[in-house]
């Protein structure tokens, strides 16, 4: 394997790219606007614009589809309501035609998993909402292809993602006993990496934090970490999921880099 392909280089999909290059990899990432392509070529990364709302005949013909593996990262921005993920998935998915990948990684999300008092593990996705729903006919368009793997990523925090904001100065908030579900950007990255390495992945991977405080404990120290005034939680409880992110470390080896979502603060 030589050459990678990143679909999304933000976030994540850039550090990954960067990590990648340092591997030794040719990677190929595609950025939605023009003006952002600029900074990729000095860091060693060819660049393509890539906007799948309005997919042009350049890109059609370019070369960016051809590479060894292929890592989807397109955020599904399902919160601020929009409808074209499935749209944009389905173009994307045509654009990558018949080429046979070693690899195709496809990023999703633990927002697959309802709210309940247990333990979630990738077994225990469910269309319990719309958003489930168009999550998991996202993942249905890659999980039959060969050669991929689901990659459902918990909460996200890193640099630039600060969880001491989410809930600093606001009171009365509810469900201080919830266990926290977090992963650090340098989890994704070394995850990602593995499971492009292996040939004998399983289809789904959960990604998230062994250690799981609870979010009366967790903000309240994220936001004080900010110099911020901590959140103020009332006594109402709320069902209690744990997101389960261990079939990679039994299966693949994987050791989490940052396993304490208290100690990530200090990462952020």
């Amino acid at each position: 394997m030589n050459t990678i392909t990143v679909i999304g280089c933000g976030w994540f999909g850039l550090p990954l790219a960067k990590h990648l290059i340092n591997q030794g990899f040719q990677v190929k990432a595609s950025k939605r606007k023009v003006d952002d392509l600029v900074s990729l070529p000095q860091l060693g990364i060819e660049a393509y614009q890539l906007d799948l709302a309005n997919v042009t005949s350049d890109i059609k013909s370019s070369s960016l589809f051809d590479a060894d593996a292929i890592i989807i990262n397109i955020p599904p921005r399902l919160r601020r309501g929009d409808s074209d993920y499935i749209a944009y998935l389905t173009k994307l998915k045509a654009l990558m035609g018949t080429r046979q990948y070693q690899k195709v990684i496809f990023i999703s999300t633990t927002g697959v998993y309802p709210s309940a008092d247990q333990t979630v593990t990738e077994a225990d996705a469910s269309t319990f909402s719309d958003a489930s729903t168009t999550l998991l006919q996202a993942e249905a368009m890659f999980l039959g292809m060969p050669n991929s793997c689901i990659v459902r990523f918990s909460g996200l925090i890193g640099p630039k993602r600060h969880p001491g904001r989410f809930f600093a100065g606001k009171s009365d908030v509810s469900g201080a006993n919830m266990a926290v579900n977090l992963v650090h950007l340098d989890d994704c990255i070394a995850a990602v990496s593995l499971i492009l390495s292996s040939h004998d992945t399983l289809p789904i991977y959960n990604l998230a934090a062994p250690m799981h405080p609870t979010r009366g404990e967790f903000y309240v120290k994220a936001a004080e970490h900010l110099g911020l005034t901590p959140p103020e939680f009332n006594q109402q409880q709320q069902p209690n999921k744990v997101i389960d992110g261990q079939l990679i470390c039994r299966h693949l080896g994987y050791e989490y880099r940052q396993p304490n979502p208290l100690k990530m603060l200090d990462a952020c």
